[in-house]
């Protein structure tokens, strides 16, 4: 490793803020939590309730489907007036959006940071998983 492997265009980067969502955790502490206690956090489903919810029946017999799936909490409660969203503006957007407004600010909060009111630069990074 290099002198230049802490830096970016000579200037250090120091990660102040964080957020996230995970299943079984509304935020990064809980998320650490449910990692140090080994807890498991996907949703197992039985063949009733994915009959319930429309899964074809070919895919329920398929050896390889695979039924468990990592939920998120709270989904449905985004504030769309916070983010200056209509309602139907709201419901019309990929709910991973959603989730990446709340995150957004949840991380800035973190971070301390006021984007209205701090005249600096202030960078993001993000990441998700596959929607499905």
């Amino acid at each position: 490793m290099n002198d230049t492997t802490n830096h970016y265009h000579g200037a250090e980067i120091a990660v102040i803020g964080l957020a996230g969502r995970f299943p079984g955790a509304k935020n990064v502490d809980e998320y650490w939590e449910n990692l140090k206690k080994g807890k498991e956090t996907i949703s197992f489903f039985t063949e009733e309730e994915l009959r319930s919810e429309g899964t074809d029946e070919a895919l329920l017999k398929n050896p390889r489907f695979v039924k468990a799936k990592g939920m998120l909490d709270d989904v449905d409660l985004f504030d769309a007036d916070f983010f200056d969203y209509t309602p139907k503006e709201a419901a019309m957007m990929d709910p991973q959006f959603r989730l990446f407004h709340e995150c957004v600010w949840t991380a800035l909060e973190d971070a301390g940071y006021d984007p209205f009111e701090y005249k600096g630069k202030i960078g993001l990074y993000t990441g998700a998983g596959i929607n499905t």
